[in-house]
């Protein structure tokens, strides 16, 4: 019998007979409770089922690690399509991809609802109990086609991905088959810790003049244990969800009259809006930041000049032709503030030019794609355009970059990372064609986070199409990563836009270089961030309400009046409730508004002039004299606290 000889890791080999699986190795070194799901076969991806029939190493891929994460949910989505296919034959599978913490599946079939989402999960129970195991075979091109000739989508994918002259992979577990390359779990038993979750439209290929699709979201982990913690997680984002607090806070609304994807500030919600952009003015001031307004549509031409049209047009609204020409709305501020910067001749001394705009553009996002504020269609972008020499892009991109933390820690945000975004030169098609500027633009930023000691990840394919940028990812409190806010460098406006200024020599020099940055993204999607963050209770200077005044009776009305108009030429926000509700009552009421602080109005205070403070972390100071109150309350606001100073935790 021919054997060979297996490295298992630790400097330790082991012999085998030739026609020995991956999954007999990994049982034999590390027992029945391995973990693994697959394993690595000299650093190839190898399902259990894989017979080795030369020297070779084996290494475990373990159901926690990343790749054994993509491989459980891989093969998830395959579990899920067996249910689909099975309890809707003719439903047509197109794709089912892992994702972060789960996967999906796309099928050709009608809308489905929570009844039918509930039997596709239970059948897909039935199917783990089975214990069924999953095969792979290797195929020629005719029969793959044959196999897969009923569905139109399979075979788009193979002409796009495999070709007509050469075969590929499938998998089998029981009657269902599915194009795959693998590598998946050796059985459906090992897929026992999973949900389903929601439902939503797509289209193939994400493309709205195709099929529409129903997509189902599934989670899969390898313990019960780690989908019990993510099912605690996606509680208590429930509870967070910035549309639900919205609501109940009355922030914004979407009324379909308007449209989808364009939300409606009600005061409230105006409230908040404005004390951030006043933070962001007073911040930009202290920088040397001059603010501007602009239109917000604009003709063809000046789209064209900046690069707009071609490599952002599917985020553009349909052109308007008008009498004089064809407009589009804005989908960025950048091309009118090259404009004023080029509206007068511009000196060295001028440099840099900082120029700020709250400016209003629109994205023609997919209607399928909206979600509350997260992913709107009218954005109130918090922009500004830099122009400088490349000698002052250092000096500039470490102010910025200090401006974002300054932010954040007034904001209570500390959970955040900085991503260097680059090119893909694989994809020039989405970027201006000029490698040596990416190559030098891109190791420029570099160079300037490494000055700076500033820990990042590098990540290819996320640029601008005119620059490298510095990404801030922002981690939520639910382990979700989101781009909050960037810092963009811009090496094609100066010659797109004709960008000069006169030297120290008095001659006219075109190396003018454009900062693109937004370090509180757009209103929208800050606020649903902040919103998230702080579960609505956010600090006292940017809570719509921070005082709300609550009487027990009636005969407590005339010191309320006058607790309330202390704290308003104080400029506290302060409301007074002295209807003649319960107390508890009223208490009920308002929390849904979350107010930073409830004042209580009785006797005893009315007697004495004093205040009972009740703080959203239901801590409580009695007989607090009034004048007291609103020095410290002023103060808290003031010095854009973010904590509960008056009455803090105990």
């Amino acid at each position: 019998m021919s054997m060979i000889s297996v490295d298992v890791g630790g400097e330790e080999s082991h012999s085998y007979a030739v026609g020995t699986t991956v999954g007999d190795v990994v049982l034999n070194v590390h027992g029945r409770k391995h973990g693994a799901v697959a394993a690595l076969v000299d650093g190839v991806e190898r399902d259990f089922s894989h017979v080795l029939e030369a020297d070779c190493s084996v290494e475990p891929i373990d159901g926690a690690s990343e790749a054994g994460l993509y491989i459980l949910r891989h093969s998830c989505a395959h579990l899920l399509a067996q249910a689909v296919t099975e309890l809707h034959p003719n439903a047509r599978p197109t794709i089912g991809p892992p994702i972060e913490h789960g996967f999906y599946y796309d099928f050709h079939m009608d809308p489905i609802g929570d009844e039918e989402l509930r039997a596709i999960q239970k059948r897909m129970k039935a199917l783990v109990k089975q214990n069924l195991v999953i095969e792979r075979e290797e195929h020629g091109n005719d029969t793959l086609r044959e196999m897969f000739g009923g569905n139109p989508f399979k075979l788009e994918i193979m002409d796009d991905k495999i070709g007509h002259d050469v075969g590929s992979s499938a998998y089998r577990q029981g009657d269902f088959v599915d194009l795959c390359r693998g590598p998946h779990v050796p059985s459906t038993a090992h897929l026992r810790w999973f949900r389903l979750t929601s439902t939503s439209q797509a289209y193939w290929r994400a493309d709205s003049s195709r099929e529409s699709l129903v997509r189902i979201y599934g989670m899969c982990y390898p313990t019960k244990e780690a989908l019990q913690e993510r099912v605690r997680q996606l509680e208590e984002a429930a509870k967070r969800d910035h549309k639900k607090i919205g609501k109940e806070m009355e922030l914004y609304m979407i009324d379909e009259l308007i449209g989808r994807g364009l939300p409606v500030w009600l005061p409230n919600g105006e409230i908040l809006k404005s004390e951030i952009e006043r933070f962001a003015i007073e911040t930009e001031e202290a920088y040397g930041y001059v603010r501007v307004t602009t239109p917000v549509l604009a003709k063809q031409q000046l789209f064209e000049a900046s690069g707009h049209l071609p490599h952002y047009a599917d985020s553009m609204y349909p052109p308007m032709e008008m009498d004089d020409g064809t407009y589009y709305l804005k989908a960025m501020n950048c091309p009118m503030h090259h404009l004023i910067y080029r509206n007068k001749k511009r000196s060295y001394r001028d440099l840099p030019m900082r120029i700020a705009e709250y400016g209003t553009v629109y994205r023609n996002e997919l209607s399928g794609t909206l979600a509350g504020l997260l992913r709107v269609r009218m954005l109130s972008m918090n922009d500004a355009h830099i122009y400088c020499t490349l000698e002052q892009v250092a000096q500039e991109f470490a102010d910025n970059i200090r401006m974002v933390q300054d932010y954040y820690a007034a904001f209570g945000f500390e959970n955040y990372h900085f991503q260097l975004s680059l090119w893909d030169p694989e994809a020039p098609d989405k970027y201006i064609d000029q490698p040596e500027n990416w190559a030098a633009t891109e190791n420029h930023l570099r160079q300037i986070l490494d000055g700076l000691g500033v820990p990042y990840v590098e990540t290819v394919g996320e640029a601008a199409f005119y620059g490298p940028k510095v990404d801030i990812q922002f981690t939520t409190l639910l382990g979700r990563e989101e781009s909050m806010s960037t810092i963009q460098l811009d090496f094609a406006a100066k010659e797109r836009f004709t960008l000069t200024y006169k030297d120290e020599t008095g001659a006219e020099n075109g190396e003018v270089f454009v900062i693109h940055r937004a370090p509180l993204s757009t209103h929208e999607r800050f606020v649903a961030f902040l919103t998230e963050h702080w579960a609505g209770s956010f600090p006292t200077w940017l809570s719509p309400v921070q005082v709300q005044v609550i009487t027990i009776s009636e005969k407590h009305k005339q010191h309320a009046a006058r607790v309330a108009e202390a704290l308003e030429q104080a400029g506290v926000r302060v409301r007074v409730d002295d209807s003649d509700s319960t107390i508890g009552k009223k208490i009920r009421l308002h929390r849904t508004l979350r107010p930073a602080y409830m004042v209580i109005i009785g006797d005893e205070e009315s007697a004495n002039g004093t205040v009972s403070i009740r703080g959203r972390n239901n801590n409580q100071r009695n007989g607090v004299v009034l004048d007291e109150f609103v020095a410290e309350i002023f103060a808290e606001i003031t010095n854009r606290s973010t904590e509960l100073e008056i009455v803090p935790p105990e």
